[in-house]
């Protein structure tokens, strides 16, 4: 009896470990763009000194990633922007792009 109402326990909360894994997940590239966060502000939206990516246009955002692959002045931008694919550049980029700006940036 015992292992039987485990079964049925067990049966019972799959559903539930499901929900619970997909209600809780970022949204689609919030976590590529994380590595974005501790310069240009979380969310995108940069507090003091470096350009705000909340709301760039995403095909903008991954055309200056792609650049910045090649660029030898691009200075600590340039590892950054190697360490992605071209398609995680379009998801990140799209991530940004659905941000809303809450600063002007300076």
């Amino acid at each position: 009896m015992k292992a039987r109402f485990s079964i049925v326990l067990v049966l019972g909360l799959i559903p539930l470990a499901c929900v619970a894994q997909t209600a809780g997940a970022p949204p689609p590239g919030r976590l590529l763009a994380s590595n974005c966060f501790q310069c240009h502000g979380t969310n995108g939206n940069a507090v003091s000194g470096f350009e705000s990516l909340a709301g760039m246009s995403a095909d903008k955002f991954a055309k200056e990633m792609r650049e910045l692959k090649t660029d030898d002045d691009a200075g600590i931008m340039k590892p950054h922007a190697k360490a992605y694919t071209d398609a995680q550049l379009r998801e990140i980029g799209r991530y940004f792009a659905s941000q809303p700006r809450t600063r002007a940036d300076r």
